[in-house]
């Protein structure tokens, strides 16, 4: 199914509603914000690629002292900016393999699976890497486990931290 039909089917929208969710979603998104609320600490810069509507920039958005989410379905960008007031927080509609942003920030991150949905995996990477450059400065969150390969790995709730030194990824 290509991205486009995820959108289109609503199946997105399902998926990260709380009333259509099932419960093993439920608890990897939970797993997720775990991982986020423990990452992110007051001040750092963050920009958030396949952001959606916004809800981890919202949620994590006291601490940062800019957080900047992406993502090229507009009409969630617009959900996005209707649905955060805060200041320091900014949505813009872009491609994740061409980011219109210059700057660089603490923490890239693409979550909720939202790395299932790139149909340019090496291309969104290499963006991180220009918007995240020190190391261990990128996060991707993945619901699949055929999607990321943990071999010889521990893995902590269904996340994975994927490492990146330039050169390659190793999980």
């Amino acid at each position: 199914m290509s991205n486009d039909e995820v959108y289109a089917a609503g199946l997105l929208n399902r998926a990260l509603d709380p009333a259509t969710q099932p419960t093993e979603i439920r608890s990897y998104l939970q797993t997720e914000i775990d991982l986020l609320s423990g990452t992110i600490v007051k001040g750092m810069a963050v920009i958030d690629l396949g952001c959606g509507t916004g809800r981890h920039l919202a949620m994590l958005g006291d601490r940062l002292r800019i957080g900047v989410g992406v993502d090229y379905e507009h009409t969630y960008v617009i959900e996005a900016r209707r649905r955060v007031g805060a200041r320091q927080l900014h949505f813009v509609t872009g491609d994740a393999t061409a980011v219109p942003i210059g700057a660089s920030f603490d923490l890239a991150t693409c979550l909720t699976n939202t790395w299932g949905t790139m149909s340019d995996k090496a291309g969104v990477l290499n963006e991180m890497r220009r918007l995240a450059p020190r190391p261990q400065t990128r996060l991707l969150s993945v619901y699949a486990e055929a999607s990321v390969l943990p071999v010889g790995t521990s893995c902590r709730g269904g996340i994975h931290r994927v490492f990146d030194d330039g050169r390659r990824v190793s999980v």
